[in-house]
């Protein structure tokens, strides 16, 4: 059980989201539809609470001088990641950089992209969803097939 809410906590982290939970949950010997659900589940969960701190506790935080010098960088790399991407493909780019299983692809970047370009929260929510599942779907795969050998 221990094992199980250590990969939804990698999963719901920004160091890690279900890119890491769910090898972590199957490398400990949880069952791996369970590590999937679980994993996904709490990955998904970080768009609406991003999107309430950036709504609310950041526009609180950012006059604070050192906050917001770490938040324009974050803002910035967000941008320059997602931007042309967004741009250009609107739902289906937004999609397509959160499914990437790379560091700095996955929803927190998705959400911060969301509220920067001021998109409809409905279809960078779905976005974000289709891009999570498809990530932790190759993740997932990749970690099942690797403990099979």
């Amino acid at each position: 059980m221990i094992d199980l809410i250590t990969a939804i906590l990698w999963s719901i982290s920004p160091f890690g989201e279900s890119k890491v939970g769910i090898p972590y949950g199957i490398s400990q010997g949880v069952n791996s539809y369970l590590v999937f659900i679980c994993c996904f589940l709490a990955n998904l969960l970080v768009f609406p609470l991003m999107l309430f701190f950036l709504n609310y506790v950041n526009q609180g935080l950012i006059r604070w001088r050192p906050y917001k010098k770490a938040a324009v960088w974050v803002a910035k790399r967000a941008k320059v990641g997602t931007g042309d991407k967004i741009q250009k493909f609107g739902f289906f780019g937004l999609a397509l950089f959160v499914m990437i299983p790379l560091p700095g692809t996955g929803v927190y970047a998705g959400t911060i992209a969301t509220y920067l370009f001021r998109m409809e929260r409905k279809k960078a929510f779905m976005a974000n969803a289709i891009g999570i599942l498809a990530s932790s779907l190759i993740i997932w795969t990749f970690a099942v097939s690797v403990k099979s050998i």
